[in-house]
């Protein structure tokens, strides 16, 4: 068993959200510290999404606790969590076909040109010029920021979804099955978008079914079963038999963190 005494980055406690009479999370413990990648894996029905949505805003907790950076908070909806540094990227992506790369990427957010005594109106270079230097600087990616989506692959689209992400500039970026639908050379690359984001120091969280992309990207794995947190290992303690065994039987492993 190893400790870490640092303050997490995000601390969730005794999380419960209900839906009627459904249980969606009885009393879940989550936590994430600081540029770590974190897997939150579990079967269909596991409560992991609702977790996430519970963390970004889009739901409400009915018990229990969220703190950053050691200070309790209320995110009230994405945009509060977005200003707590928290970006989401869905696995439906939600991208416009018939928009370009930048215009996808700055969708409601964007830079504004201010003259006086006339309407402000889109700054369309300053755009473009962010734009590119996210998918350069920090992606590592050649995509040009005034192609349309619509001509993009996969794993292209997929990688625009995670620099709209980036835009707020996030401390903490949450995705959704990232490589669902994708082939295996886009899934790797976006696998290695991850990698090239915990370097720049943020930290990361991914649910995922896709136990290969999860134990090679991943710190530590968090698993649910029916609502409730099973266990939190370090990836590098438990094998895939391990976590399938947590996800199926709902105990713990031998080595907890």
């Amino acid at each position: 068993m190893s400790t870490d005494d640092r303050t997490p980055l995000i601390q969730m406690t005794g999380i419960t959200k209900r839906f009627g009479r459904i249980v969606a999370l009885s009393g879940v413990d989550f936590e994430l510290r600081e540029n770590e990648v974190m897997g939150l894996l579990g079967d269909n029905g596991s409560g992991k999404s609702t977790l996430v949505k519970t963390l970004v805003g889009v739901h409400q907790p009915d018990e229990g606790e969220i703190r950053i950076d050691g200070e309790p908070v209320h995110i009230a909806n994405p945009e509060t969590a977005r200003r707590y540094g928290i970006s989401t990227v869905y696995q439906d992506l939600a991208l416009v076909n018939e928009m370009t790369v930048a215009t996808n990427m700055f969708l409601d957010r964007y830079p504004m040109r201010k003259v006086a005594g006339v309407v402000p109106t889109v700054d369309w270079s300053e755009m473009n010029e962010r734009a590119a230097r996210i998918l350069r600087e920090r992606m590592n990616l050649n995509i040009d920021p005034t192609a349309r989506v619509e001509f993009l692959s996969g794993g292209e689209r997929q990688a625009i979804a995670i620099a709209r992400a980036l835009v707020t500039d996030p401390d903490i970026v949450v995705m959704d099955e990232p490589t669902s639908a994708l082939s295996p050379d886009s899934a790797e690359r976006v696998m290695e978008l991850v990698r090239t984001l915990q370097d720049e120091g943020l930290s990361i969280i991914i649910i995922s079914h896709n136990l290969d992309e999860v134990f090679s990207v991943t710190d530590r794995i968090t698993v649910l079963k029916n609502g409730h947190h099973v266990d939190t290992v370090e990836s590098s303690t438990v094998s895939k038999n391990d976590v399938v065994e947590m996800m199926v039987a709902g105990s713990p492993a031998l080595e907890s963190v």
